[in-house]
């Protein structure tokens, strides 16, 4: 038995590190629906307010607070892969050690 096939899992990982990274620096491509919805709209009321001469306070913590649930939910999934792969890691290290020892020599 050779080594574990974690290629699709080893894959997911970095993709979903590249979006951690780019939610970090603020780009918008990596955010889903509810997330842009979010955003887009508290630039929009921001916007709305500082035209009114208002401050955009409220705004700027719901933007905040958008990014935040962004980077919470990638790093989330980041670990949840991670899970999955040692645990197939493992499962195939078990495997192959039960293999071994079942061996008559």
């Amino acid at each position: 038995m050779g080594k574990p096939d974690t290629r699709r899992l080893d894959k997911a990982i970095h993709e979903a590190t590249r979006k951690l990274d780019a939610v970090r620096q603020r780009e918008m491509w990596p955010l889903d629906g509810r997330e842009r919805r979010a955003v887009l709209g508290a630039v929009a009321t921001g916007s709305y307010r500082v035209v009114r001469g208002n401050s955009p306070g409220r705004a700027e913590r719901k933007i905040e607070t958008a990014w935040q649930s962004a980077e919470t939910r990638l790093v989330a999934e980041i670990s949840a892969l991670q899970a999955e792969r040692q645990r197939v890691v493992n499962d195939a290290a078990k495997t192959k050690a039960a293999k071994k020892s079942s061996g008559w020599w």
